[in-house]
């Protein structure tokens, strides 16, 4: 199993998230983590980072060589690509 590190405003972005939500989105992560399953892409440019599609949530997130998932963003899709 992958580690999992949420950045500062990432655990800012789940804090602000009812909890319903927020509960959909870490266990999509936490499966993503444990199996590799999930809506993923790879969003354009040289960034690298990826992004895991939980209902209308956007998880925006790199992966360390060293299996670790580094989670940068936790927001809505509205406000996910600005």
């Amino acid at each position: 199993m992958r580690q999992i590190v949420f950045t500062p405003p990432a655990r800012a972005d789940i804090r602000r998230i009812d909890r319903d939500n927020a509960m959909r989105i870490l266990t999509a992560i936490h499966r993503f983590a444990e199996t590799g399953d999930g809506d993923i892409k790879k969003l354009q440019g040289d960034s690298g980072e990826l992004r895991l599609r939980v209902g209308d949530y956007r998880v925006r997130f790199t992966e360390d060589p060293m299996d670790t998932l580094y989670i940068h963003s936790v927001r809505h899709r509205s406000e996910a690509y600005r």
